[in-house]
């Protein structure tokens, strides 16, 4: 029997940290795998003049860039349990159909809504920025160049102002509109294929008043979420082969939507499972996500 748990509220500080860590772990991997890039190609010999050069920016890149995701998802994991909670009491949280430690399902409707509204005020967040910036940098770009005409200033400051529209109020629209759509399609695609495939798997410990995810066995997760994003892939596909046979090759839109489909599931599938394991080796060292359900 299927047991619907709503997320009332999460912990910032452990998501926070949890999620920073394995962003950290999962970038140096990634700079590893760019520093043996570079290596292989400092070892070319017509490249020889460079190499040293290749593999001093291999290195900084292995410190660089995990310690840039790190404070990244310091700023972003917090920032977006903060919002999540202020949010649930308005629109609802994500709920969970659990059958024992199995995500059997997840209600479309209340995951599409939340997450929608949370990636609409940060792109809201964001165009404050770049709104409110762009558009003085036109008017003061049209101040300053004697080249430019009163009326070309004019046109500018008024571009400037439609800028700042766009991306202050156009944008987060759109992007509400939009990820409300992928959101859904991606909890109904969980929800049809999940019966075929079996689901992720959650492990819940209590802890005081809330509930501490302990474990996510890796596999069950991978499998689950890889599968649906293929889906997203054959999607993906089927644009890429109409766009193909507009121009009248359509054995490279076939190709296209074969990689497009195989790359998604095992791209997905390489992180859920990287990013599970290293969930579970962490956990009992820095505290797993906690969580209020209901």
């Amino acid at each position: 029997m299927v047991d619907v748990k709503e997320i009332k509220h999460i912990r910032a500080a452990p998501f926070t940290l949890m999620t920073s860590v394995i962003h950290a772990i999962l970038a140096f991997i990634v700079a590893i795998l760019l520093l043996l890039g570079l290596g292989v190609l400092a070892a070319i010999p017509q490249l020889s003049a460079i190499s040293g050069v290749l593999l001093t920016l291999g290195v900084a890149l292995v410190i660089l860039i995990p310690l840039t995701s790190f404070f990244y998802n310091i700023v972003g994991a917090f920032v977006m349990a903060l919002l999540y909670n202020v949010l649930v009491p308005k629109v609802g949280g994500i709920k969970l159909g659990m059958e024992g430690e199995e995500v059997k399902s997840i209600p479309v409707v209340s995951y599409a809504l939340i997450m929608a509204c949370i990636s609409a005020i940060l792109t809201f967040i964001l165009g404050l920025y770049v709104g409110l910036a762009g558009a003085p940098v036109l008017t003061l770009v049209s101040a300053i160049i004697p080249q430019v005409t009163d009326a070309t200033g004019a046109l500018m400051a008024m571009f400037g102002g439609i800028w700042a529209v766009f991306w202050i109020i156009l944008m987060p629209i759109l992007v509400f509109i939009f990820s409300f759509i992928g959101m859904a399609l991606y909890a109904l695609f969980y929800n049809v294929l999940i019966p075929k495939i079996g689901g992720m798997k959650l492990i819940f410990a209590e802890a005081g008043t809330d509930f501490e995810l302990t474990n996510i066995p890796a596999v069950p997760a991978a499998l689950a979420l890889a599968v649906v994003q293929a889906v997203f892939g054959l999607l993906q596909g089927l644009l890429n082969l109409i766009q193909y046979g507009m121009l009248g090759d359509v054995v490279a839109g076939v190709v296209a939507l074969i990689v497009q489909i195989i790359s998604s599931f095992i791209i997905t599938f390489i992180f859920i499972v990287l990013a599970a394991i290293i969930y579970n080796l962490l956990q009992p060292k820095i505290g797993g996500v906690k969580l209020q359900l209901e």
